[in-house]
């Protein structure tokens, strides 16, 4: 039996979870429903990791990124992405001032702990590319200078899955460097009409922040430390290598729906979630659920399913459910 190592004391471990109850609390006060985004939203900001929001408009998306900052008091910046929006007006420019001949840096909004994308689709290749540097280096360069962002970044992008005229697919090179990818859904009825009740008495509590973000840097160091033996590891390993050789684990009319497997980011990213979820559930070690909490925010955009998928009406969650039930818990 393999011995737990705890890097993590029982005051540490309180003091996360009063941060992490303040913040899920704020969040339910904000929000009506959604509780799996705010969970999505969390568990990125532990992890400081990026995250693309999914859904047809009006469904709370760019007000949930407002609550999550406003929670924190963090710096929010929001980008309307469209076709003429140019990698300058993202990651910034230099100006010449003609008052004293010299040119001038100008960063752009992405200089901020939340940055909003707004309808990343809509945006050309050429800018989406110039967040690439931002979101894998956590840096960007103006004139030959590099720029370090804060220590706490996270992208929000969202983007409508209905409308597709005047997008840009995004690559699989730019999917991959979000940690998780939510697909929200509507709101049930008795939500719906919640909200319906709130808008007409005109409750809209005052934005104040319950923690800081040194208390997410708190987090985000102490979820490095959270334990998750090698068992766990192989675990996360072999669902992810199943993905690429899916005929080997799921049935074979399902295996051929399937265009690629999932990155190695994708076990990366298995390993961060399970320790925000682990830390968001009280506990100084990964179990296997941890790993499967996440398991279709981490693998829904990794696994690229073919034509005949879309076809078929065949979803990654089908293919996701499949493999995860092949791979044997530890």
């Amino acid at each position: 039996m393999e011995e737990l190592v705890m890097d993590i004391n029982v005051d540490e471990l309180a003091k996360a979870g009063t941060i992490i109850s303040g913040i899920r609390g704020y969040y339910a006060s904000k929000i009506v429903g959604q509780e799996q985004l705010g969970l999505s939203l969390l568990v990125s900001m532990i992890a400081n990791g990026h995250i693309l929001l999914e859904s047809v408009p009006g469904l709370a998306k760019t007000t949930a990124a407002n609550v999550m900052t406003e929670a924190v008091g963090g710096s929010f910046s929001r980008i309307q992405c469209t076709p003429d929006l140019l990698p300058s007006d993202i990651i910034g420019t230099q100006t010449f001032n003609m008052s004293n001949n010299t040119f001038e840096t100008k960063i752009g909004p992405v200089y901020a702990n939340f940055v909003l994308l707004d309808e990343i689709n809509r945006s050309s290749a050429k800018t989406q590319s110039a967040m690439l540097e931002a979101m894998q280096e956590k840096s960007v360069s103006i004139g030959g200078t590099t720029y370090k962002l804060p220590p706490v970044f996270i992208v929000i992008a969202t983007q409508n899955p209905i409308e597709q005229e005047g997008t840009y697919e995004l690559s699989e090179a730019q999917l991959d460097r979000f940690l998780i990818k939510e697909v929200i859904t509507y709101p049930e009825a008795s939500q719906e009409i919640e909200i319906l009740n709130r808008i007409e008495a005109e409750i809209y509590t005052a934005a104040s922040a319950i923690c800081t973000i040194d208390d997410i840097v708190f987090l985000q160091q102490l979820s490095k430390k959270v334990y998750i033996s090698p068992a766990i590891k192989k675990y996360i390993v072999d669902i992810v290598q199943a993905t690429r050789e899916v005929n080997k684990f799921i049935p074979k009319e399902l295996a051929s729906y399937v265009a690629m497997g999932a990155s190695t980011r994708a076990a990366i990213a298995f390993m961060e979630t399970a320790k925000a979820v682990a830390l968001i559930n009280g506990r100084a070690y990964c179990t296997p659920d941890d790993v499967k909490a996440m398991r279709y925010e981490v693998l829904r955009h990794r696994i690229m399913l073919n034509f005949a998928a879309i076809a078929d009406n065949v979803n990654p969650e089908t293919i996701i459910d499949a493999v995860i039930g092949a791979i044997p818990t530890p």
